[in-house]
């Protein structure tokens, strides 16, 4: 894992001095993806610049020093992630000399033999990396098939700027921090800005499974992606071919596939060990390291005073059962809430998933031990796990029988009561049928009572702000993969668009860049089992009753599972990883909220509906409403700005398109 920083310009003329201090300066800003090591590479005749950052973990020698050139002088890499299926790739390279044992080496290889297009659909990773091509006077950008690493790209009138984050864009002495409100409104209602827009009016993010081809010549010129991998179109293609075999043939090959993926992401250098929740993804991963694994598995887990929200005891339960090595952390308020200052420059722009705290705690946790670490991250994405995939559906088929007067009425009923109302009442129901935040869950089934179609329901139920142009006075929302109707349609059931519209939303804008940015924060890998292409392709050809049955999501999962951990562990309401962020926002946290909710500031810097976001904050306040979720999102954006200072904003009634 590191990080990679640089620029190419369209005009000559930068001294080797300023060329130098500019990448450098660059790559400074992402020490804390790449601790171990430093490089930069540049041509000042062009000019272009290549920067890294690194974090060391397969080849620890110097051999494995970025940027690094190719064989034949072609190409120089810069290069962030891990390319797990490398030595096999290097053993089909024959007798190609090699210098170190890096995988960085085996992608330049594989770039020399075989070209850009055919080696991306060749790698099985996570990486984001940056190619100049010496030739031909190209710069390659390009991106993993998820999304896991990240990869910015901004302008600077003919320059061309490229990092691992904004941080490293923003460091570029040309670079205009202009923000770009039309942004505003997505974040809210998401709660991230979805790629490839940034919070910045000249900055964009790679989109997953693409690579873009900068011709030197043709700069500012921004050249269409090519895509070589997209979750729609193997989605698609496993539909249209389903599995063939029994349950039992799947469950076989399920553990198969999954199995061969976590051993290729225990491949490391460097200490190893897995976030462990106790709940299905984890448990299942942490079961197959301990099962291949030459030592037992070295798992972390954070816990809290505030039982709801606690994990600890149950994942020490299961951690002992496996027989893995166990640490676990016990956060206080205090110490969580701690961390809530440092996420503006944390995530680098506006980000509002607030499970975004106890992930760098795990994360800074697991460091002081390990230097990389598997999670159950695209679990729920890939085989069903969310709690909308097993009740929307059922929802739907009750809304649409009722005229929406009585929709409208039934929804009346839910929110006459208080969230904190309905989970005094919650406390008389059976044990087994508790929930986390009942009265939250209550007031969300509310809000989509009078929906008029699926995607609707979809919509709001991953809405932060149902309506954020109501919150936003200036900008529009601007078009984006999950309101794309072809891509709504693409699959025939309404869990297959559920799952796909997370597959490329939720998954690469909130999950991965959570994880990503808290675990390099403190200079820990994170690697990813259930994100490898192949069990992607594998369950989307099994049918959705193996995915969620009996009103439980990951069937298939947990038949595997059974094989390994007894079922009566396992037996438990699914939980989010979270914090109770909405009674800290009416307690210890109530005076940093109120100042960055001030009336007269918001007022003054034009960006959101001061008396509508008030009137909210004074509803959560009293607890008749629980609006934490979109009063988070407001808070990010706040925050963000406060620690920027005057940030840039345009005129509103002028729309700049970013990156030319």
């Amino acid at each position: 894992m590191c990080g990679i920083a640089g620029f190419i310009a369209a005009e000559s003329g930068m001294s080797s001095d300023v060329v130098r201090d500019t990448v450098s300066r660059m790559t400074n800003r992402l020490s804390h993806r790449g601790p171990d090591d430093s490089g930069i590479w540049f041509d000042p005749a062009i000019p272009v610049a290549l920067g890294h950052r690194r974090l060391s973990i397969i080849d620890l020698s110097l051999l494995g020093h970025q940027p690094m050139i190719s064989a034949s002088g072609r190409y120089v890499l810069v290069f962030n992630g891990e390319i797990y299926n490398y030595r096999e790739l290097r053993g089909d390279l024959g007798h190609y000399r090699f210098r170190g044992t890096s995988d960085t080496e085996v992608m330049l290889a594989n770039f020399e033999r075989y070209g850009i297009p055919e080696s991306l659909k060749r790698f099985n990773g996570m990486f984001a990396f940056a190619l100049w091509d010496r030739n031909d006077r190209i710069l390659h950008l390009a991106c993993d098939r998820f999304g896991e690493k990240p990869l910015f790209y901004g302008s600077a009138g003919r320059t061309l700027i490229f990092g691992s984050e904004l941080k490293a864009i923003t460091a570029h002495p040309a670079f205009d921090q202009t923000i770009d409100p039309d942004v505003v409104p997505l974040f809210l209602r998401y709660g991230y800005i979805p790629k490839p827009y940034s919070i910045y009016r000249n900055a964009r993010k790679v989109e997953p499974g693409t690579c873009m081809s900068f011709r030197w010549e043709k700069l500012p010129e921004c050249p269409e992606p090519e895509v070589f991998w997209a979750a729609r179109d193997a989605a698609t293609a496993a539909v249209s071919n389903p599995f063939r075999g029994t349950s039992v043939d799947a469950t076989n090959e399920l553990e198969k596939l999954l199995a061969d993926s976590v051993r290729m992401r225990m491949v490391a250098d460097v200490p190893l060990g897995a976030f462990l929740s106790g709940g299905i993804d984890s448990t299942a991963i942490v079961a197959l390291m301990q099962k291949y694994g030459s030592q037992p598995a070295r798992t972390f887990t954070i816990g809290f005073k505030e039982e709801s929200y606690n994990e600890a005891d149950h994942a020490r339960a299961v951690a002992k059962r496996l027989g893995a090595e166990h640490t676990e952390l016990f956060v206080k308020p205090a110490e969580a809430m701690s961390v809530i200052p440092q996420l503006s420059s944390i995530y680098d722009e506006p980000f509002a998933d607030s499970s975004q705290v106890p992930t760098f705690l795990v994360s800074q946790l697991a460091r002081r031990h390990v230097t990389v670490a598997l999670s159950g991250d695209g679990g729920d994405e890939v085989f069903g796990g969310y709690n909308r995939y097993v009740w929307a559906g059922q929802v739907w088929e009750w809304v649409r029988r009722y005229p929406l007067a009585l929709r409208a009425a039934a929804a009346r009923i839910l929110t006459s009561m208080s969230p904190a109302g309905w989970d005094w009442w919650s406390q008389l129901a059976p044990s087994r049928l508790n929930v986390r935040a009942p009265g939250n869950k209550m007031h969300k089934l509310a809000s989509i009572l009078d929906s008029g179609s699926q995607k609707e329901i979809y919509q709001r139920l991953t809405s932060q702000w149902y309506d954020p142009g109501d919150a936003a006075i200036h900008g529009v929302e601007l078009p984006v993969n999950m309101t794309d109707p072809d891509i709504w349609n693409a699959v025939p059931t309404f869990l297959q668009r559920m799952m796909l519209m997370d597959a490329i939303g939720y998954l690469p804008n909130d999950i991965l860049v959570k994880v990503d940015r808290a675990s390099m924060a403190v200079g820990l890998e994170t690697r990813t089992p259930y994100l490898d292409h192949r069990l992607f392709e594998f369950a989307w050809s099994l049918p959705d009753e193996w995915k969620v049955r009996n009103g439980n999501g990951k069937w298939l999962l947990r038949q595997v599972l059974d094989q390994h951990v007894p079922r009566g562990m396992m037996e438990r309401p699914k939980a989010g990883f979270g914090i109770p962020i909405d009674i800290w926002m009416r307690g210890p946290l109530r005076e940093w909220a109120e100042s960055l909710l001030d009336e007269t500031r918001l007022r003054q810097e034009g960006l959101l509906n001061s008396k509508l976001i008030r009137q909210k904050w004074a509803q959560h306040v009293t607890g008749s409403h629980n609006w934490y979720s979109q009063l988070w999102a407001v808070l990010m954006l706040q925050s963000w700005l406060d620690t920027r200072g005057n940030v840039p904003v345009p005129d509103q009634n002028v729309r700049i398109d970013a990156v030319q």
